[in-house]
């Protein structure tokens, strides 16, 4: 995982438990239907500007999804590493499924 990855979770855990007046991330947490909304709004977006607009675009569109998918995690206490841990288990799976 990358440096600036685990830095964004622990920002993320940390305005979930140490709140701050005005925090953006805040108000996701508290509110993980609005949470949620979000990362279908930008998952719209990011299938957008992967059709039709720059890869510019389409960075900063996967960008906008992967924070608020973090911040959706966080919202229902799973982990980053909850999701890389079924990442693996499925790829185990289809290794186990070729050989």
């Amino acid at each position: 995982m990358s440096n600036f990855l685990a830095q964004l979770i622990a920002l993320i855990e940390d305005r979930k438990q140490h709140p701050r007046a005005g925090s953006y991330t805040n108000r996701l947490l508290s509110d993980p239907v609005h949470a949620a909304r979000k990362v279908g709004e930008e998952a719209n977006e990011v299938v957008v500007a992967a059709l039709a607009q720059s890869d510019q675009r389409l960075v900063e569109e996967m960008a906008d999804l992967i924070y608020h998918s973090l911040v959706l995690l966080a919202a229902h206490g799973i982990s980053w590493s909850d999701v890389l841990a079924e990442l693996q288990r499925r790829h185990s799976e289809r290794t186990e499924e070729t050989r």
